[in-house]
Parts: structure tokens; sequence; C-alpha cells
């Protein structure tokens, strides 16, 4: 089977640049940890410098991305990891659980090579950012591929979750990061950075109804008390696991 980025990871090196107020976060859920396996690692987006990390990724696409000064890559999917038991410190898997073939398993799996920590920066499907007003297929999407936060603990025993504000100015692109900057999701390289507008197809009625909303001034009188935020919680969790 193709991974799924072989195919929609075009420009993921240009627009998932990753945010230093998220990766900060995602370090102190690391702890002092210092061997990382970053799972479902893509083009190696939030991997600490300062630790030794080495990267599962099942994409060679994203792989092929990867810059030449990343953590090392092993071309294997989260389910099935070539590696002994509590093989280490930590790991860390960023956006990338609902893309994985069968999350428990592959969580279990993170857990069997993991002795330490396991941090996961993932989506509380709950959550309805505005977007979804446009495109409610979204919402739709979201509650059949994204597990919810009680879901984890069965997985993975007691977990910690930790709210993670998205900045005004994200530089990650990934799905609600532009929740101050509407404009940004009529550019159609934009949506490329996103795996959700690839999975629900069709967006140009909801981009329609988004477009004359921004050009009456409709969304700026809706969603007016968006646009005084400096950061908003569009409900992403940082879900850690301590051995």
């Amino acid at each position: 089977m193709i991974a799924q980025y072989d195919v929609i990871g075009l420009n993921y090196a240009e627009l998932r640049r990753p945010d230093p107020r998220i990766g900060a976060a995602i370090e102190t859920a690391l702890g002092k940890t210092q061997t990382v396996l970053n799972v479902g690692a893509g083009t190696g987006s939030y991997e600490p410098p300062d630790r030794q990390v080495t990267a599962v990724e099942p994409s060679i696409e994203m792989i092929r991305k990867r810059s030449p000064l990343a953590a090392k890559v092993i071309q294997a999917s989260a389910d099935d990891l070539p590696f002994a038991n509590n093989s280490f410190d930590a790991a860390m898997a960023i956006l990338t659980v609902h893309h994985w073939p069968d999350i428990g398993v592959g969580l279990r799996e993170v857990r069997r090579v993991t002795r330490g920590p396991i941090v996961l920066l993932t989506y509380d499907p709950s959550f309805r950012p505005w977007l979804t007003d446009y495109l409610p297929e979204l919402a739709a999407l979201d509650d059949v591929r994204i597990p919810a936060m009680s879901d984890y603990e069965r997985w993975l025993g007691p977990v910690h979750v930790v709210p993670v504000p998205i900045p005004h100015d994200c530089t990650d692109g990934f799905l609600y990061a532009y929740w101050r900057r509407p404009d940004a999701y009529l550019d159609p390289r934009i949506r490329t950075g996103s795996s959700s507008f690839w999975a629900i197809g069709d967006v140009e009625p909801g981009l329609q109804k988004l477009r004359h909303d921004l050009a009456t001034g409709e969304w700026a009188r809706r969603y007016a008390e968006l646009v005084t935020l400096n950061e908003y919680d569009a409900g992403y969790r940082i879900v850690i696991s301590e051995r």
C-alpha cells in the first residue's frame, strides 16, 4: 500500500514549518529524556536538536523532504516498530496518530519500545472551530478519524492532557492554524498543507460562502471576538503518558 503522504505531502516542508512556541511545549513534555523516538515523523518537525532522535516514517515522499541535518529515519509503520522493548527514553508523535492504520495497535507498539513518557500532539474532536461552520465536513471527518480524549487512557493507561493554544501567527500550517487569518483558507496552495482538505474533496461551496462573508464583513462581525485574541484554543492537545 502506498503511504498516504506519498501523494498528499507535496508542500509539507514549505507550509508546515515548526512553530517555536508549540515546540517549546513539546520539549517541556519530553522532560530531561535523551533518546527519543519520533513516530510518523514526516519531514522532521519538532524533533528536538539537543537529543538523540530516531525517526520512523512510512512515506518515502516525506522521507525525501527531510533535511540532511535531520535525525536518522527508518521507513516503517507505527503498528510494527523494528525496535526491542524499552529501547528509548521517550517517544513523540506529532499530529499523526489519526493517519495510523490501527491507532490502538500503534500506541501499544510505541509503549512497548519506550521506557519513559510518550508525548502526543493531537486534536480533541469535540471542538468545533469556526471553519467547521463553513465546512461541516471537517467536523464529520474529525469525528470519524480522530480519537476522543478518553480513548488514550484505554490504550496507554493514565494520561495527562495539556491544552496547546495556537498563536495568531502560527508558522505551522495545520488545519486550524489560520484561525485569525481566514483569507488563507481561500488559497489552494495553503490548503495543500492539511490532509483534511484532501480527505473531504470538494470544498468550493463552503469556500464560496466564506469568500462572500469576508467581502461583506459578515465574517468580521460574526467572529469579532477572535480578531482581538493573540492565541486561541482550537482544540489541540498534548497527551502525555508516563511510564
